[in-house]
């Protein structure tokens, strides 16, 4: 249960996956006046960006005549239903997306800012569109002969349109593994060059071929740290499309706690849990936001050790 606490993650909805190449359903699914699209703009810096209410607070979905009245020759991807009917979401330019929100008196957001902003099933789905949008554009020509690729099963497999290659494609996921290292009453955390001095977070790094994600974990905190992982245990994930990623998140123990810090970090300590405490509050140390399941592995750490780290985080650190 812990993942459905993650922002981005426990998405309620049926994605009808082995349904998407049933050609009479996916039609049915198409023009079922029930269907709702979530509209997705391009922004070359932020990635993709989602209609929403004038507020902020909430997707602005676009019903099936709204879809048809403004976008009617716009290509569609289904994302499943969620009892009230079909979801699609539906790319368009920034330009066009700009059009639209003004028709509606509406906006649009960021995927960042709307992991915060938004109930959790809307953030989820517009995280789930986003991770789906970037493959789609993405993925135009075969990796294998370089013919231009057809999109299928409503949006979720591609084709080569070459007949004498034919190769399929599917969604890129980019497996990483993150994780909060502890020994004896302290836990390791680090920070890279870029970040602000007082910035601290648990260590990741990608899932490489042919290595299991225990073996990542150990991996990654001892190129990154110096520091020596033996046991390690399955805490939760997060999707985290930016653009692709799925964090797989752990707790480890230390077998050798030695620091030598890497080529990737600026630096890496071990804080016990008062030290943290006392940096938080006198606002000396901040640690990793609520959008990523980092915050949530200091969370469950500090927990351990009777601390609630939502009662001592100024609120302005909690957006």
């Amino acid at each position: 249960m812990r993942a459905t606490t993650n922002i981005f993650a426990g998405l309620d909805l049926d994605r009808h996956a082995e349904d998407r190449d049933d050609v009479a359903w996916a039609q049915a699914q198409v023009e079922d006046r029930r269907s709702r699209y979530l509209l997705l703009s391009e922004d070359p810096r932020a990635g993709h960006r989602a209609l929403v209410t004038a507020a902020g607070d909430r997707l602005r979905l676009l019903g099936s005549v709204e879809q048809r009245a403004l976008l009617p020759q716009a290509q569609a991807t289904y994302l499943g239903e969620d009892g009230d009917g079909p979801l699609f979401s539906i790319r368009v330019d920034a330009h066009a997306g700009a059009c639209v929100a003004s028709e509606l008196a509406a906006r649009d957001l960021d995927l960042r800012s709307a992991g915060v902003a938004l109930p959790a099933f809307d953030s989820s789905l517009f995280a789930y569109a986003r991770a789906l949008a970037h493959w789609q554009v993405r993925t135009v020509h075969c990796g294998v002969c370089g013919a231009v690729l057809d999109l299928l099963a409503l949006g979720h497999r591609a084709r080569c349109s070459n007949p004498a290659c034919a190769t399929e494609h599917f969604p890129r996921v980019d497996p990483a593994i993150i994780v909060i290292v502890g020994w004896r009453d302290s836990c390791l955390l680090g920070r890279q060059s870029s970040w602000h001095p007082t910035r601290w977070s648990t260590l990741a790094g990608f899932v490489e071929p042919g290595e299991s994600i225990e073996d990542a974990v150990r991996r990654e905190v001892q190129e990154e740290s110096g520091v020596v992982v033996g046991e390690c245990r399955y805490h939760s994930s997060q999707p985290w499309p930016f653009p692709s990623a799925l964090m797989l998140g752990f707790e480890a123990s230390a077998i050798d706690p030695a620091i030598r810090v890497g080529r990737e970090l600026a630096d890496a300590r071990w804080f016990s849990a008062g030290e943290l405490v006392d940096g938080i509050v006198a606002g000396d140390l901040s640690v990793s936001p609520p959008l990523s399941v980092s915050h949530a592995l200091i969370a469950h750490w500090l927990h351990g050790h009777g601390v609630d780290l939502a009662a001592i985080t100024p609120p302005a650190a909690q957006a």
